[in-house]
């Protein structure tokens, strides 16, 4: 794993628990904040995922 991964899989966590409290909370301003920083953790995460494809394929065809 690459600290890209590591950094958006934190985001996505910590996005999906304030989403959640949002929900519980009735705090729709959080819950949408929450929201947001999950699906900003995913785009990082899969950053990340697709870095360490690349890696591989040229590992591959070295």
């Amino acid at each position: 794993m690459n600290k890209e991964q590591v950094k958006g899989r934190v985001e996505e966590a910590k996005g999906a628990v304030k989403e959640v409290a949002g929900q519980i909370l009735d705090d729709d301003a959080m819950e949408a904040e929450g929201n947001v920083q999950k699906n900003v953790g995913k785009v990082q995460s899969g950053l990340g995922d697709l870095k360490e494809d690349i890696k591989d394929e040229i590992r591959k065809h070295s």
